[in-house]
């Protein structure tokens, strides 16, 4: 046509746009790409025939297959299932101290459980059951209500303060509202501090260990190492849960802050509780049993 206007640099036709002053060459595609997108939609073609593709308003579209993914993952997880039917009985039926005694219970079960940690318990301990702030470390050998494997079964099934009948439940005092005065708080703040072997007021600490025995040592003991019938922290080390400064130990005596941890049994089956127990208990803080001591 008359009105093709030719690029004088390349001698190539151009489409007729222009931008800036740039023309646009028009260049036709190669064949090898031409023919490699003319195959991929008679693929999408065939793909679509085969495998369920097509959105409707309930499902989609099945294809030739009648296969997919969440179809083949479901025969899986029933296969895996029944393979190990067996071994969940097993340790459905069988006490704690069986299955931490019997090798291939306690591999199941420390597998098992830790697919179950990371699923319900690793936003609050974290992944590596290091505990936060607030949340205790499952690696160390401090335990508030007992580390042997009976106690961690109770606290995993039951919880902590959620208001069930058997949760483990206790409470401290705030001893800042109108039972001791600042000034007090303080100074007990420094007698936990001595108790612990850390930097401490040495005056203060001879005051605050007189008002320690009148009003912390029933829950935390005399020497401060903590009761488990309370769910009451050892002073006495250096492992703390929500700070083991002066300031932080003051405040938590001041206006203390109350743990809560969910009821794992209503949402868990039994096995699945034992099996987290073990894996729990091997984590490298567990307690022998008070009767195999």
């Amino acid at each position: 046509m008359a009105d093709k206007e030719i690029d004088k640099v390349s001698g190539v036709e151009t489409t007729g746009h222009e931008w800036d002053g740039i023309k646009e060459l028009n260049n036709p595609l190669p064949r090898w790409w031409l023919w490699t997108f003319y195959a991929t939609i008679v693929f999408s073609v065939g793909y679509m025939a085969y495998y369920p593709a097509i959105p409707l308003i309930e499902g989609s579209t099945m294809g030739i297959s009648g296969q997919t993914n969440r179809s083949v993952l479901q025969q899986e997880l029933k296969a895996a299932s029944e393979a190990n039917a067996g071994l969940v009985s097993r340790i459905e039926t069988s006490s704690l101290q069986d299955i931490r005694t019997n090798d291939e219970l306690f591999r199941f079960a420390v597998a098992g459980g830790q697919s179950l940690y990371k699923v319900n318990c690793s936003q609050c301990h974290g992944s590596g059951a290091q505990g936060a702030p607030g949340y205790p470390n499952l690696n160390d050998d401090d335990w508030l209500w007992g580390g042997d494997l009976d106690a961690i079964y109770t606290t995993i099934k039951h919880g902590v303060r959620n208001g069930t009948a058997d949760a483990r439940d206790s409470l401290m005092p705030a001893y800042g509202e109108g039972i001791l005065e600042a000034p007090q708080i303080v100074q007990v703040a420094n007698y936990v501090m001595q108790l612990s072997g850390q930097e401490h007021d040495a005056a203060s600490a001879s005051t605050g260990k007189e008002l320690y025995a009148e009003n912390c040592a029933a829950c935390h003991g005399e020497d401060g190492k903590g009761g488990r019938d309370f769910g009451a922290p050892n002073l006495a080390d250096q492992l703390w849960l929500y700070g083991g400064t002066v300031d932080q130990v003051a405040t938590q005596i001041s206006k203390p802050k109350h743990g809560v941890m969910p009821a794992w049994g209503p949402k868990l089956d039994e096995a699945e509780v034992k099996k987290l127990t073990v894996y729990v208990h091997s984590l490298g803080g567990g307690e022998q049993s008070p009767a195999t001591q």
